[in-house]
C-alpha cells in the first residue's frame, strides 16, 4: 500500500526519484513528481504499475525521505512572512485537487492565486513546485536563502519562534482533534510495543491499516499532520520518551 508522500527511487540509468503526491479515493491512480528535475510537473500513474516497479527491483520504497524539508533553528520575522504567503498560494491551490495536477486546468487556477495573492504566476509556480520537491509541508516554503550567509556577518533572527501551523483542509481531510491527537499517540505506543527501533513512517502506515482501513483516502491523516502533532505532543525524533505508553483514554481514542 502507497501513500501519500512515499518516495521511489529508481536504479535507472540515470538514478531518479518520484514522489507520491495524491492517490485517488479508489486507489487505482497516484500523481507523481520526479524530483530533482527544475521543471517537473506532476504526472498521472497506475499504483498497480508503481507496485510492480517495486516488486520487479526496478524501484524502491524509501523509508528516510532525503528530499525532505528541515525546519529552521531560528527564524527572522521577514523569512516568517515570507513562507506564510508562500503557504497560503499552495494551500489555497491544494484545495482544489485533483484539479490542479491537469495540464488543461492547472494554468488558469495558477493565474487566479496569482492574482488572488498579489504576486506573479512564476511565483506561484515556484512555490508549488518546492513543496512537492521538499516533502508537501508548510516547512519546505521556507526561503530557499534562509540557510545561506555573507562572510563576517550574522543573519538577523528571533530564536525561539514558534512553529509554523499544523496543515489545514489541503483538499479533503481529517481534521486533527483531541481525540485524533490521541489516537497519534495511541498508534505510536502500539508500534513501539512491537519494534525494536521506532519509526514514524513505519508507525504511520501501520496506524492506517489499523484504524483507518476501507477509509476514503481523503479522510486519512496526512503523514505531515501526523508528525507535526507527535513533535507537539513531545514525541520527538525517532527515539521515544519515558512517558509514551498506551494509557487507558488513548486505548479508548484507538477504538
Amino acid at each position: 500500500m502507497f501513500i501519500q508522500n512515499d518516495v521511489l527511487e529508481y536504479a535507472g540509468p540515470p538514478v531518479h526519484a518520484i514522489r507520491i503526491l495524491w492517490i485517488d479515493s479508489g486507489g487505482l491512480l497516484a500523481y507523481v513528481f520526479p524530483l530533482g528535475q527544475a521543471s517537473a510537473l506532476p504526472r498521472p500513474l497506475a499504483t498497480a504499475a508503481l507496485a510492480a516497479d517495486v516488486a520487479a527491483r526496478r524501484a524502491r520504497l524509501l523509508l528516510a525521505d532525503p528530499h525532505a524539508a528541515r525546519p529552521p533553528a531560528m527564524v527572522a520575522d521577514k523569512h516568517r512572512r515570507l513562507q506564510m504567503k508562500a503557504w497560503e498560494a499552495v494551500r489555497s491551490l491544494h484545495a482544489q485537487l485533483p484539479a490542479l495536477y491537469l495540464q488543461a486546468q492547472r494554468p488558469a487556477l495558477v493565474a487566479a492565486c496569482a492574482e488572488a495573492q498579489g504576486m506573479s504566476k512564476a511565483s506561484v509556480m515556484r512555490y508549488l513546485r518546492r513543496y512537492w520537491e521538499r516533502g508537501q509541508t508548510p516547512d519546505a516554503l521556507w526561503p530557499d536563502y534562509l540557510n545561506s550567509g555573507a562572510p563576517g556577518k550574522t543573519r538577523a533572527a528571533n530564536p525561539g519562534v514558534k512553529r509554523g501551523r499544523p496543515r489545514k483542509g489541503e483538499a479533503a481531510g481529517a481534521n486533527v482533534d483531541g481525540a485524533m491527537r490521541a489516537l497519534f499517540r495511541a498508534a505510536v505506543a502500539r508500534y513501539a510495543a512491537t519494534h525494536a527501533a521506532f519509526s514514524r513512517q513505519d508507525a504511520y502506515r501501520q496506524m492506517l491499516e489499523e484504524f483507518f482501513r476501507g477509509h476514503d483516502i481523503g479522510t486519512l491523516p496526512s503523514y505531515g499532520q501526523f508528525c507535526y502533532w507527535l513533535e507537539r505532543d513531545g514525541l520527538v525524533g525517532d527515539t521515544l520518551p519515558s512517558q509514551c505508553v498506551l494509557s487507558p483514554e488513548w486505548c479508548s481514542a484507538a477504538k
